[in-house]
């Protein structure tokens, strides 16, 4: 298959107002990456980082290529700015994930628009779920304090909000996006607070802070779909 036909394959279903956002920021992030000086490996992340999300949110298996080229300029970045939890993070976990997402979502594929099948909870496994992403992230606060991290509270909280998030998105469901709204919010403060203090990572500011707002658009379109399928999928 050649390169624009794919490309065209892969937009099938985008609004015009979609595609032209995503440039815009992909050029604001180019734009603001060299005016600033920025991190080369930042300015890649971010770039790589929110054509996964929203590659995602489409339901594109695609997002993967993204996700581990992404993944990898941020474990770079976290080593660079002590963040011990957001390298083991990826290094470890997201980027198994990944590769588990790319068959996982290969079976899962639906025969005309090639998006997966999206899913949701039950309220049993919300409550569940919940109960172990506040203890968890209590768990991974305190081992991240006692590592002397920079940002233990916010970098434990995301890191293992970040586990849960990932696994959602393996398995389709639109949890995912209630966890990234929350993961997404936070690391915006915490890079923001390392850019405030001299490191050189405008991009990832940016990255994450378009995470957030995608996080939140991405689940009201995901809930606008499975509402509109008699058949929630809960599971």
């Amino acid at each position: 298959m050649k390169i624009t036909e794919f490309v065209k394959k892969e937009l099938q279903g985008w609004k015009n107002y979609e595609i032209i956002g995503l440039f815009l920021i992909i050029v604001f992030i180019l734009a603001s990456a060299f005016l600033l000086e920025d991190s080369k490996i930042a300015m890649c992340s971010a770039i790589c980082g929110i054509l996964y999300t929203v590659i995602a949110g489409k339901g594109k298996i695609s997002c993967y290529f993204f996700g581990l080229l992404g993944s990898g300029c941020y474990i770079w970045l976290s080593f660079n700015n002590a963040l011990w939890g957001n390298m083991l993070l990826y290094l470890c976990y997201y980027i198994p994930m990944q590769v588990l997402g790319i068959f996982k979502w290969k079976n899962h594929l639906k025969s005309d628009t090639k998006e997966i099948e999206k899913i949701r909870l039950t309220n049993l496994a919300r409550l569940k779920i919940l109960l172990i992403g506040i203890l968890g992230s209590i768990f991974s606060v305190l081992i991240l304090a006692y590592f002397n991290d920079k940002s233990p509270i916010i970098d434990g909280i995301t890191t293992f909000m970040s586990i849960l998030g990932m696994y959602f998105t393996v398995k389709r469901a639109i949890e995912q996006w209630m966890v990234w709204i929350i993961v997404n919010g936070l690391s915006f403060l915490m890079w923001l607070n390392l850019f405030v203090h001299g490191a050189k990572t405008f991009s990832t500011v940016i990255m994450w802070g378009v995470y957030f707002i995608l996080a939140i658009y991405l689940y009201i379109i995901w809930k606008k779909e499975l509402s509109s399928v008699n058949n929630y999928n809960e599971k």
